[in-house]
């Protein structure tokens, strides 16, 4: 299968600050609805608060925004089975929520998947396939993988059942700190900022909402700079979770009018940022989960009250071993 660029399979997307509340309503436990916790640490440039979707069932916020695609099936599609691409956070939370509900589930894994993920997928009980970086790409351009035509794909950011599951965490976030004057969102696909900025936006229009990238590859930075959609070079990172070669034109389209910017964010201080919230708060989480806090640590933010997005903690033992170390994976 060739390769096929997101901008030649263009797929329009709305979604509605009703949207997120009806997946708030439709959303609950085993999917937990997180606390802000303080970050613990002096000299901060203002009061940074943490998001921790780590705590979720699977270790990410993922199964916020699949508990709501797999809500939104018939019975029907349900017995057909559902599947997505994904290098961990997204497959482990389709796979987690159909095995609860006895739904048959695979996950397209890109080649070089870290090794925590991948066994983490296989124990919430799905299928495993795993294909060339390009093709599964080619997979997420397209929205379909022919030998699995008949089954539902579940898109792991551009779709508008996952994004407004994403959304709840915005709502979370105004309900308990209703001033908040920053949120920082990691930003891979897009499909966590859209939501969050979606609900934030609608109900505190001066609260600022900004994506975070590792400086390996930063697309939405470039695409900020330039007004569209952008393709960057990518280079490959500990930070998995964030960071991709290209913003798609339908997630930028819904993020333009609502995210104030991109900050990019050097991996030393990406690894610091872990360290740091392990020493801490005793909290482990990967690449992309500590992100957003390297960004507010580095005063990109202001001096206001920051929300911090610890999107994930499922990292690679001998990944936090050497961060620990004091080195950069």
């Amino acid at each position: 299968m060739g390769h096929a660029s997101p901008r030649e399979v263009v797929n329009s997307l709305s979604v509605t600050f009703q949207d997120v509340e009806d997946a708030r309503k439709r959303l609950g436990p085993p999917v937990l609805r997180t606390p802000l916790i303080p970050l613990y640490v002096e000299d901060t440039p203002g009061e940074i608060f943490l998001k921790p979707e780590i705590l979720q069932p699977t270790g990410s916020f993922k199964v916020r925004g699949t508990g709501n695609a797999i809500a939104l099936l018939s019975p029907e599609k349900r017995r057909g089975g559902v599947y997505t691409v994904s290098a961990g956070n997204m497959a482990q939370a389709l796979a987690w929520h159909a095995r609860r509900q006895g739904i048959p589930c695979t996950a397209i894994v890109p080649d070089g998947a870290p090794a925590t993920k991948l066994s983490g997928i296989r124990r919430f009980g799905a299928d495993v396939i795993q294909l060339p970086w390009d093709e599964a790409m080619t997979v997420v351009a397209t929205h379909v993988y022919p030998p699995l035509k008949d089954r539902v794909f579940v898109h792991p950011f551009s779709d508008a059942a996952m994004i407004a599951g994403n959304g709840t965490i915005g709502l979370e976030i105004l309900d308990d700190l209703p001033d908040v004057d920053c949120v920082l969102v990691p930003f891979g696909g897009g499909g966590l900022a859209a939501g969050i900025a979606t609900a934030v936006k609608a109900r505190s229009p001066r609260t600022r909402v900004y994506g975070c990238e590792p400086e390996t590859a930063a697309p939405l930075a470039a695409s900020f700079a330039v007004g569209s959609a952008q393709h960057v070079s990518w280079g490959h990172s500990f930070v998995d979770g964030a960071g991709l070669s290209e913003v798609f034109p339908e997630i930028w389209t819904l993020v333009k009018p609502l995210l104030s910017g991109s900050f990019v964010v050097p991996l030393p201080e990406v690894a610091s940022a872990i360290r740091l919230l392990f020493e801490r708060h005793r909290i482990v989480v990967e690449g992309a989960g500590g992100i957003s806090v390297a960004a507010a640590l580095s005063g990109k933010a202001g001096t206001g009250r920051t929300v911090c997005i610890v999107s994930g903690g499922n990292i690679d033992p001998a990944k936090l071993q050497t961060i620990l170390r004091g080195e950069v994976p």
